[in-house]
C-alpha cells in the first residue's frame, strides 16, 4: 500500500478508536491492529501530529503507580472523519469508473 495513503489511513483508524472513547497508545495499538499493521514508533508520531492539528486531546493519569497518558478525539477529530467518509464516497465512484474501463 502507498505508504501516504496508509498513513492517512492510520490517522483516521486512530481517530475511529477515540471515538468510542478515551484511550492510550498500547490499548490504541490493539484495537487498530486487526484492521491494519501499526506499531508504537508508528502510533507515537501519529498522536503527536493530531495532538498538534487539535484532533485529540490528551491528560495523564496515575495507573499502578506510574502516569498513562490519555488521548481523546475533539470535535476537530470527528471532523476529520466525516471528511474522510466523504472522500471514501468519492474515491468508490471513481474506482467503479475505472473498473468499468471508463463507462458509467
Amino acid at each position: 500500500m502507498d505508504t501516504q495513503l496508509k498513513k492517512g489511513l492510520l490517522d483516521v483508524c486512530v481517530l475511529s478508536v477515540l471515538r468510542n472513547g478515551e484511550s492510550y497508545g498500547y490499548k490504541i495499538i490493539a484495537d487498530v491492529a486487526p484492521y491494519i499493521e501499526i506499531s508504537e514508533s508508528t502510533l507515537y508520531p501519529i498522536l503527536k501530529r493530531l495532538e498538534a492539528s487539535g484532533a485529540v486531546s490528551t491528560h495523564s493519569r496515575e495507573y499502578n503507580g506510574r502516569l498513562r497518558k490519555y488521548y481523546e478525539i475533539t470535535e476537530k477529530g470527528m471532523q476529520r472523519i466525516v471528511e474522510f467518509i466523504e472522500d471514501v464516497r468519492e474515491f468508490e465512484k471513481i474506482y467503479e469508473f475505472i473498473v468499468n474501463g471508463g463507462k458509467k
